[in-house]
């Protein structure tokens, strides 16, 4: 798959690695169509977990196409977070969005957390000192 591909050692797989970071997430940014959490976690790369339910996406045909535009986002992402568990939750009507919008609020959305996480970081610092 490459350095760029989405093996199993970048998903989060089990109901408790999606509960740790639902009840503990240090960093929280969302727009009108998606939440994402994210928890810091000791190891080197970061996971992905996707939450879209057929409550906010009715047709199995879109949660897929949905999915598949989130894992591909990620995927190509990747590199720069270290040690992170996230998750994506879709909102309600993110299927009525083109292919080109929910990767542009997911571009925004990644630049928000990681901003988030430059500036938690920056804070951390002077105290270690």
């Amino acid at each position: 798959m490459g350095a760029s591909g989405f093996p199993r050692s970048a998903r989060l797989l089990q109901a408790g690695e999606f509960q740790a970071v639902f009840s503990s997430a240090r960093f929280r940014v969302s727009c009108r169509s998606f939440v994402v959490l994210a928890l810091r976690a000791d190891r080197d790369g970061a996971r992905l977990g996707l939450v879209v339910s057929k409550k906010n996406v009715p047709a199995a045909v879109q949660r897929n196409r949905v999915k598949r535009l989130v894992r591909e986002h990620f995927r190509h992402r990747r590199a720069r977070l270290s040690g992170v568990d996230l998750v994506v939750v879709a909102r309600k009507d993110v299927h009525k969005l083109g292919n080109a919008a929910i990767q542009q609020r997911l571009e925004s959305l990644w630049q928000d957390l990681l901003a988030k996480m430059r500036r938690h970081a920056d804070k951390q610092e002077p105290q270690k000192s």
